[in-house]
Order: structure tokens, then C-alpha cells, then sequence
């Protein structure tokens, strides 16, 4: 599985941006992983920010980002997105995409399997 992160960028707290995960399969298709992103900020850990399902139905947020950030999927386009607004200075890190080989478990940071490369947001109060 490969897995190619795009969309980071800066911009002022209140802004909005469109994180893309393009992503590559063999032997199994990318409608069977569950997929979520990551963050990683200097000093910290990285933190489970969003999870989805195989086919959509169920998805995660971190309590930090709930009603501001959405995860979802297309399918048809082996590509997940995280629609970021009402960002602040505290979301400022490096998102990364991940898949799960287990298409319904998105909550547990261990249950990720693959990861792309990072794409970093930074948010200017």
C-alpha cells in the first residue's frame, strides 16, 4: 500500500484547508481499509485525529477537532480527505494518512497499518 499525502499549507487561524491521500493498492482494494489521519507536532506524539470506515458508514474525531475537521472517501478514486475549518494555532503539525487492513476498526492508533508520507499544516494566529 502506498499512500501520498497533499493539500498542507499555512494559513490564519479561522481558515480552512483540504488534506488528499491518494492512495495505491495491490492484491487488495482500497474500498477493504479502513483509512484515518494522523498528526504529529515538534515535541508531541502523534495523535489519532480521524478514522473511516471501508465503505463510509462509520467514522472518528478526536475530541480536539470534532465539529471542525471531516474525514471521507471516494472509493471509486482510491483517494480519503480531511476538510479542515475553524483552524487554530493548536492544529499546526504534520498530517499523515494511514491504512488499516482491518476495514471497520478506526479508532485504535495500532489497528493502522501503512502510512504515507506527512503534509505539513501550520497555522498562523
Amino acid at each position: 500500500v502506498q499512500l501520498q499525502a497533499s493539500g498542507g499549507g499555512s494559513v490564519q487561524a479561522g481558515g480552512s484547508l483540504r488534506l488528499s491521500c491518494a492512495c495505491a493498492t495491490s492484491g487488495r482494494t482500497f474500498s477493504s481499509y479502513a483509512m484515518g489521519w494522523f498528526r504529529q507536532a515538534p515535541g508531541k506524539e502523534r495523535e489519532l485525529v480521524a478514522g473511516i470506515s471501508w465503505n463510509g458508514g462509520s467514522t472518528y474525531y478526536a475530541d480536539s477537532v470534532k465539529g471542525r475537521f471531516t474525514i471521507s472517501r471516494d472509493n471509486a478514486k482510491n483517494t480519503v480527505y480531511l476538510e479542515m475549518s475553524s483552524l487554530k494555532p493548536e492544529d499546526t503539525a504534520v498530517y499523515y494518512c494511514a491504512a488499516g487492513r482491518l476495514p471497520t476498526i478506526i479508532t485504535m492508533t495500532r489497528a493502522y497499518d501503512y502510512w504515507g508520507q506527512g503534509t505539513q499544516v501550520t497555522v498562523s494566529s
